[in-house]
C-alpha cells in the first residue's frame, strides 16, 4: 500500500503552508496590537471621548494589556501540555475577540482597561503557544528560517495596523478610532475558525499516547497522507522515541533550571529583557508622538510613523538568509552599535530643535527601526529554543517569553510621562541599555550558528548524561542550517552526521527491545477510523482530559500499560 493516498484533503506541502498561514494570524495579532494604539491615542476624536486623558492615563491604557499577557505566558506553556496547541490557539482567540470586542465598544476607560487586559491575556496565550505549534508541525529544515519569518509577520501586523490608524483618521466621528480596534475581532474570528480545521501537533498526541492520531497527522504532513510512507514512519519513531527517552530522564523542576542551566537561562530571559528596554516600543506605541515632539502634527505623525513601519518590515527579511551565515552574535553586536548612534542622533536633533529637526528624526527613527528589526528583533525570539535543553525547554520558553510581556509593559508604563518629563534625554537613557547589551552580549553570549544541539551542553560546560535524541538530530539542521563541517558518528544510529548515510540503523534499532512502529490505522473512505482509550473514552472533550491525568497519577501498572515510563531514580520506597 506504499505510496497510496488513502485519505482526502490537503496533505504535504499544501497542509504545512495553509495550516503555516492560519497560526501566523496569532503572530500577526500580536503585532497589531502593538501598533493599534500609536495612532489612536493622538486622535482628536478618540481624546475628546475619554476627555483628553493624561500621558499617565494613557501609559496604562496601552501597557495595561502586557499585564495579561504576562500572566497568561507564564501558565499557557502547561495549558498547552495538558489540553493540546490547537485547543490552546482556539481558546487564546477567543478571549482576544472578547478583548477587542471591549475596547472596540468602551463606554469609558474602565471598559477600556477591561478590554485591553483582556486581549492582553489572549496575546500572551497565543504568542508563547503558536512558535511552538509551527515548529513542531514544520519540516526540520525550515524550523529555523521559520523563527525569523514569525518575527516579520509580527511586524507585518504592527504596519498593518498603523496604515489602519491613518486612513481610519480620515473618518469624522468615533469611528475612526472604533474601526481600527473592531479589526482586532475580525482577525481573532478568523484564528478561531481556522483553529477548528488544522491539525494537532503530531508532537503532542504521541505525548499523549495518541498514537493512532499522531501517525495519521505526520502522514498528512509529510508522507502525502499515506500511512505506510516510510518518511512518515522514520519522522513516527523519532518523535516517539524521543518522548519516551523525555520520559525516563523526568521532569525538571525550576529549581533544578536555575541551578544547573543559569547561563542558558539568563541568556534567554536577558536576550528578551534587552529587545524592551533597547527602546523599540518607544516607536511601536509612541511613533506620532516621537513625531509630534519633532515637528510633524496629527495626521502627518500618523504618516511617518506608516512609512516608518514598511521600512521596519523590509529590514526583518534579511535575518531569514544571514542568520546561519553571518552568527548570531555578530548580527547582535552590529545591531546594537546602530542603534546605539541612531538613538542618540535623534535627541541630539530633538535637543536642537532646528529647521532640519522634523526629516532628521525620521530619517534617524527609520535607521533605529531597521537595526532593530534585523538584530534584536528576530533573534531573542531565536535564541531560547536553541539553547534550552528539551528537559527545560518549555518551563525556559515561558519565562523568556513573560521576561519579554513584563519589561514591554514596564517601558509602556513609562514611555510618555518620561517624554514629558525628560523629553530629549529619553532617547539617550535607551542608548545606553543598548550600549550594555553590547557588552552582555561580548562577554557571556556565545556563538551557537553551526552548533549542533546536541553539543551545546559542551559548550556552555553543562553537559548532561542523557542521550541526545533523534529529534535532536533532526532540529540541529534547521536551527543551525548545516551543522559541523567534519561528519561525525552517531554510534546509536549507525549515520554519519553532516550529510552521509551510514548503516541507515534508524531509532527503531537506538534501544533493544523497544517497539516504537506507527500503530495500524484503518482508513475508510478517505477517513481514518480511531479506537477507543482503554477506559473506552475517546481523546476529545474535557473528559477525556481529565480522565488522562488521572490515569498518569496511577500505580506503576496502569503506568506501564500506557506506555508511560517513570522517571530515572525515582522509584516507589
Amino acid at each position: 500500500m506504499s505510496g497510496e493516498r488513502q485519505m482526502h484533503g490537503l496533505t504535504g506541502k499544501p497542509l504545512v503552508y495553509f495550516t503555516s498561514v492560519f497560526v501566523s494570524l496569532g503572530v500577526f495579532l500580536f503585532g497589531y496590537d502593538q501598533g493599534v494604539m500609536s495612532g489612536i491615542i493622538t486622535g482628536p476624536f478618540f481624546r475628546d471621548y475619554f476627555n483628553q486623558p493624561s500621558r499617565a492615563e494613557v501609559g496604562t491604557m496601552v501597557a495595561i494589556l502586557e499585564i495579561g499577557a504576562f500572566c497568561s505566558s507564564l501558565v499557557v506553556g502547561r495549558i498547552g501540555d495538558i489540553i493540546g496547541r490547537r485547543k490552546t490557539i482556539l481558546y487564546g482567540s477567543m478571549i482576544f475577540f472578547v478583548g477587542g470586542a471591549l475596547q472596540t465598544f468602551a463606554n469609558g476607560m474602565p471598559m477600556m482597561l477591561l478590554g485591553r487586559i483582556t486581549a492582553g491575556v489572549g496575546v500572551g496565550m497565543l504568542s508563547t503557544i503558536v512558535p511552538i505549534y509551527q515548529s513542531e508541525i514544520s519540516p526540520p529544515h525550515n524550523r529555523g528560517k521559520l523563527a525569523c519569518i514569525e518575527f516579520s509577520g509580527n511586524i507585518l501586523g504592527y504596519a498593518t495596523s498603523v496604515w489602519v490608524d491613518y486612513f481610519c483618521s480620515f473618518i469624522q466621528h468615533d469611528y475612526s478610532w472604533r474601526l481600527p480596534l473592531l479589526m482586532q475581532c475580525v482577525m481573532g474570528a478568523l484564528l478561531g475558525f481556522g483553529s477548528l480545521v488544522i491539525v494537532e501537533s503530531p508532537r503532542w498526541l504521541l505525548d499523549n499516547d495518541h498514537d493512532e492520531e499522531g501517525i495519521v497527522v505526520i502522514a498528512n504532513l509529510y508522507g502525502g497522507g499515506d500511512i505506510h510512507d516510510p518518511k512518515a514512519r522514520e519522522e513516527y519513531r523519532e518523535i516517539k522515541m524521543d518522548v519516551l527517552l523525555q520520559r525516563q530522564e523526568g521532569e525538571k523542576s525550576y529549581r533544578d533550571m536555575f541551578r544547573r542551566y543559569r547561563t542558558r537561562v539568563f541568556i534567554a530571559m536577558s536576550a528578551q529583557a534587552f529587545a524592551q528596554l533597547n527602546g523599540i516600543n518607544v516607536i511601536s506605541y509612541y511613533a506620532p508622538y516621537v513625531f509630534e515632539s519633532a515637528g510633524w502634527v496629527g495626521r502627518s505623525a500618523i504618516l511617518m510613523t506608516g512609512i516608518n513601519g514598511l521600512t521596519y518590515l523590509m529590514s526583518s527579511v534579511p535575518p531569514w538568509y544571514l542568520v546561519d551565515r553571518w552568527g548570531r552574535r555578530f548580527i547582535l553586536l552590529s545591531g546594537a552599535i546602530a542603534m546605539v548612534l541612531s538613538l542618540s542622533t535623534i535627541s541630539y536633533f530633538l535637543y536642537l530643535d532646528v529647521s532640519i529637526t522634523p526629516t532628521c528624526v525620521v530619517i534617524f527613527v527609520m535607521i533605529y527601526n531597521a537595526a532593530f528589526g534585523y538584530s534584536w528583533g528576530p533573534i531573542p525570539w531565536l535564541y531560547p529554543p536553541e539553547i534550552l535543553p528539551l528537559s527545560i525547554r518549555s518551563k525556559g520558553a515561558s519565562l523568556s517569553t513573560a521576561t519579554n510581556w513584563a519589561f514591554n509593559w514596564l517601558v509602556g508604563e513609562l514611555t510618555p510621562v518620561l517624554q514629558e518629563l525628560i523629553t530629549w534625554r529619553l532617547y539617550l537613557v535607551h542608548a545606553f541599555f543598548c550600549a550594555t547589551s553590547f557588552v552582555i552580549v561580548y562577554f557571556i553570549y556565545p556563538e551557537t550558528a553551526g552548533v549542533r544541539l546536541e553539543d551545546m551542553d559542551t559548550l556552555f560546560g553543562d553537559a548532561t548524561t542523557a542521550m541526545p535524541t533523534p529529534a535532536t538530530r533532526a532540529e540541529t539542521g534547521s536551527l543551525m542550517g548545516a551543522s559541523s563541517p567534519v561528519p561525525s558518528m552517531d554510534l546509536r544510529r549507525g549515520v554519519l552526521v553532516g550529510g552521509f548515510n551510514g548503516n541507515g540503523l534508524g531509532p527503531s534499532n537506538a534501544i533493544p527491545g523497544l517497539d516504537i512502529d506507527p500503530p495500524h490505522v484503518n482508513i475508510k473512505n478517505g477517513k481514518p477510523q480511531y479506537g477507543t482509550d482503554d477506559d473506552g473514552s475517546t481523546s476529545e472533550g474535557v473528559g477525556g482530559w481529565i480522565s488522562r491525568m488521572v490515569n498518569r497519577s496511577k500505580g506503576d501498572e496502569e503506568s506501564i500499560q500506557s506506555g508511560k515510563y517513570k522517571p530515572l531514580d525515582q522509584e516507589d520506597e
